[in-house]
């Protein structure tokens, strides 16, 4: 990291190469996170499945044109002990793991002579995580790694075949890398709402732009991190490889600027999950089959959902309550009354800090359709309501 800190790179590349190579954000800008999560890049950002596999077919091409035919399972055998040595070098990330495992895993079918089956090596997979730490069933990461690779296998195909023929190589990459972009997005969605209660609808229109370009980014990145190791420092590479990220981090800055198609406070519960997983489990056959069964099967699955979400909406709006919020030293006053709340802060509170931690989990919760916010003198001590007294300190 020192060596990249010492490189002609610009202080916004080499944040950026410390992040998507070697898994450290801790010095990523703030407006250029909030960028990547706004646009639903921010998977491009993290080290995950996906830096795995580029890495391991980068290796993987680059022995098997020095090593015969014969002798190609010892590609894949060092392949595999290059991309678990990577892991060990960034620290043994839970992603990174997950991901070094299900490779591994599927290509031990391939090194025993087996026809490899997705399903197999992802259970088997599982199976060996959940043993070494059964808690990993709670983690986001597992339960969006393993969704991700689930939508893939159940939805990459279907939406493939809609794409124009992949009668080129370079069409084929793009192509493909696409659908599988399209195919997790649609997997991790009732998850992703559900934890995080947000979506933007620029998403689908920033990875169909900025994916396909990900495995060249990826191993450029890769290439001037090993040059950087080594001690060298071209100029013109480093000016080439700062004006890429310059002009990707601009693309993405301008997805990240559509505020309006930016949905916050989504509210979701695990009856909604598990009915938006049914609606992508339908999807592959009204994708392959578009005809009128399975439209009526489509329309179901959402007119369920949707009854199902007024039921919650009109029980959890019944609900009135009064409530004091407390953030370090913040103290936010709330009052709930129907599908409404108003919250007070203190003047000089971090209105930003609040909004995130407090009104927008809040508003999601509660399943709120508009919030108001007010602000009281930083010296209150205690509201006042209804004849209660409420202490702030």
């Amino acid at each position: 990291m020192q060596k990249i800190d010492h490189t002609g790179l610009s202080k916004t590349t080499r944040e950026f190469l410390k992040g998507i190579i070697l898994a450290d954000r801790t010095e990523t800008d703030a407006v250029t996170a909030q960028d990547f999560n706004r646009s639903g890049l921010m998977h491009f950002l993290a080290i995950s499945g996906t830096h795995i596999v580029v890495i391991f077919g980068v290796v993987y091409i680059i022995l098997t044109r020095y090593v015969p035919v014969y002798f190609r399972k010892y590609a894949i055998v060092l392949s595999l002990v290059f991309i678990w040595m990577f892991a060990a070098f960034i620290g043994f990330g839970n992603s990174v793991v997950r991901s070094c495992i299900m490779l591994s895993v599927y290509y031990i079918y391939v090194l025993l002579q087996r026809k490899p089956d997705l399903l197999h090596s992802l259970a088997l997979s599982a199976f060996v995580i959940l043993v070494a730490d059964t808690q990993q069933l709670f983690d986001v990461g597992f339960q969006l790694t393993f969704a991700a690779v689930l939508g893939i296998f159940w939805l990459n195909r279907p939406i493939l075949r809609h794409f124009p023929k992949q009668d080129h190589f370079i069409k084929k990459i793009i192509f493909n890398t696409v659908s599988i972009s399209i195919a997790a997005q649609l997997a991790t969605l009732p998850l992703v709402l559900y934890y995080f209660h947000q979506f933007s609808l620029i998403s689908v229109i920033a990875n169909f732009a900025i994916v396909p370009f990900s495995e060249v980014i990826i191993i450029f990145s890769f290439v001037m991190t090993g040059i950087i190791a080594l001690g060298f420092d071209f100029t013109l590479l480093n000016s080439i490889y700062d004006t890429v990220i310059r002009w990707l981090l601009q693309a993405i800055h301008w997805f990240a600027g559509f505020d309006e198609v930016f949905l916050e406070s989504i509210p979701l519960n695990l009856v909604e999950v598990l009915l938006l997983s049914a609606l992508v489990y339908q999807m592959r056959f009204a994708i392959l089959k578009p005809d009128y069964r399975n439209a009526v099967r489509m329309v179901s699955v959402i007119l369920v959902f949707l009854m199902t979400r007024t039921i919650f909406n009109i029980i959890a709006h019944q609900r009135d309550e009064v409530m004091v919020h407390r953030l370090y030293k913040n103290t936010v006053f709330s009052v709930k009354t129907g599908g409404k709340a108003c919250f007070w802060i203190k003047g000089g509170c971090d209105k930003e800090r609040i909004m995130k931690n407090i009104i927008h989990p809040y508003k999601a919760s509660r399943r709120l359709n508009e919030v108001v916010v007010k602000t009281f003198p930083s010296h209150a001590y205690q509201v006042a309501y209804e004849g209660k007294i409420y202490p702030l300190n």
